[in-house]
């Protein structure tokens, strides 16, 4: 999607909480009188405090001790989507469906898994058995949209969305400002620009400090030529997030159509010592390429006046 902002939240990871959440650590010099249900106690402990490793650890351990633990294979699976083990995350959730054949959570953790390794129709078709498990649930239907507009698909995404918007507790406030940003991500790209940019404006009224939405609806008053609007989108954009390359290189773009040169190049010198910091190569290169034309453009404007 070239230049819109796409960091998209997807809800298909979900903790099988149980009724563990509060329960007590467990020192390591009782770890011989542990059970599996202990074990797996600490290793959702560990996934809530981001303690992935650790809780792959408990989770095996569990296992070791209860071969058929669907849950701790299902939340095992789910420290390894966050460590970006995809294939073991796989592995983990067919297990668990082996054992709970009607475990919800299961497939749309490995659809999760296929869909960031690039295997979209076989997210789907995972997305899909959430569905009929569980016909109410906005994150598979999210899920499907997602990777049906990875496929192109962009109305049947759109169609996702409008299901993911039905079922979704409004209380989830932002998760709702993400389903409009992607719902307008595929407006876009099926040039219904009038309609993206309602749906990037619903996500900033629901969440004021979206970032995201604040690009995207830049880029897309960039396209219908409201450069003084894209500048607005995107100043707040580098407010929000003050090392925001792309959103510095854009405004550079809307200053430089607005014929205001130097503050273009200002930007763009800025978005290039950010990018390099970053270590992205090749939009550092590509923004270098946009400043040297910028510079170009000036040099040949001051030699026609002074022609004159």
């Amino acid at each position: 999607m070239d230049r819109f902002y796409r960091l998209i939240r997807n809800f298909g990871i979900a903790i099988a909480l149980l009724c563990f959440f509060a329960s007590p650590a467990y020192p390591s010099t009782i770890s011989h009188q542990m059970s599996g249900g202990d074990f797996f106690k600490l290793g959702l402990q560990n996934i809530l405090q981001g303690n992935y490793q650790q809780a792959i650890q408990d989770m095996t351990q569990a296992i070791q001790l209860k071969s058929n633990f669907a849950a701790a294979y299902s939340n095992r699976c789910l420290a390894e989507l966050q460590i970006k083990e995809y294939q073991n995350a796989i592995a983990d959730c067919n297990n668990a469906i082996h054992f709970a054949p009607n475990n919800v959570e299961a497939y749309l953790n490995r659809g999760l898994a296929y869909y960031r390794q690039g295997n979209y129709q076989n997210a789907i078709t995972d997305d899909n058995q959430a569905i009929a498990l569980k016909p109410h649930d906005f994150r598979a239907y999210y899920n499907r949209g997602v990777a049906s507009a990875m496929l192109g698909n962009y109305r049947q995404a759109i169609g996702d969305y409008n299901l993911a918007l039905s079922q979704i507790p409004q209380s989830l406030s932002y998760q709702v400002a993400d389903i409009y940003n992607d719902r307008g991500l595929a407006r876009v790209e099926l040039q219904d620009l009038q309609a993206a940019m309602q749906d990037f404006s619903r996500a900033i009224r629901i969440n004021s400090q979206d970032e995201r939405a604040y690009f995207n609806r830049g880029c897309v008053c960039g396209k219908h030529g409201d450069h003084l609007g894209a500048i607005r989108d995107f100043s707040t954009v580098i407010e929000l997030n003050p090392s925001s390359g792309q959103a510095y290189v854009n405004r550079g773009l809307a200053y430089h159509l607005l014929g205001y040169q130097h503050a273009a190049i200002t930007d763009l010198q800025q978005a290039s010592t950010f990018f390099i910091h970053q270590g992205q190569k090749l939009a550092y290169e590509k923004t270098l390429s946009l400043l040297k034309m910028m510079q170009q453009d000036i040099s040949s404007e001051l030699e026609v006046a002074l022609a004159f």
